[in-house]
């Protein structure tokens, strides 16, 4: 079943409370990143691993001559992994002056959102497994999951000890 396209809207007025989200999807669902922090989107490139990390970074790739470590956005969110085929790519994200790629199904498209358009997630959360979920776009097509790239791409611990010994 292929995931409904959303469409882009211009912002009606310069506002400080719009913001701009490059859109993707996972599993059917929308996923957003702000695109202050997107610096580009590529292909699928040939991938080397790297032993003892967590199962959702999936190695590392060499981007004009600067490693890049992958995330598959699919294992981080808890989702079973696929085969990577043509409309998989790679957004490149970076957050505290570091690159990193994150695996995604598909890029969607750019949306202007309005910040009153964006609620808290849910409180139904449990612990910190979810709190790179920074909110949820009400759209006329669908709810869009506006991630916290920064927190998406914070490694813990737990996510280390995860990795120890994983294929």
């Amino acid at each position: 079943m292929d995931a409904p396209t959303l469409q882009s809207e211009e912002p009606t007025l310069e506002s400080e409370d719009v913001d701009r989200y490059l859109t993707f999807t996972t599993d059917d669902m929308f996923y957003a990143f702000p695109i202050r922090n997107v610096t580009e989107i590529i292909g699928m490139q040939t991938i080397t691993t790297v032993p003892d990390v967590p199962p959702f970074i999936k190695g590392v790739i060499n981007l004009r001559g600067k490693v890049i470590p992958l995330m598959d956005v699919r294992l981080r969110l808890g989702l079973q992994g696929v085969e990577y085929n043509d409309r998989t790519c790679i957004i490149v994200v970076e957050v505290t002056d570091r690159n990193v790629g994150v695996i995604v199904d598909a890029v969607s498209d750019v949306l202007t959102i309005d910040t009153a358009q964006i609620e808290p997630p849910p409180d139904y959360r449990s612990g910190n497994d979810t709190h790179y979920i920074s909110g949820m776009a009400k759209r006329e097509e669908g709810i869009v999951v506006v991630l916290d790239a920064e927190e998406l791409l914070r490694i813990s611990e737990t996510d280390t000890r995860r990795g120890a010994g994983a294929s």
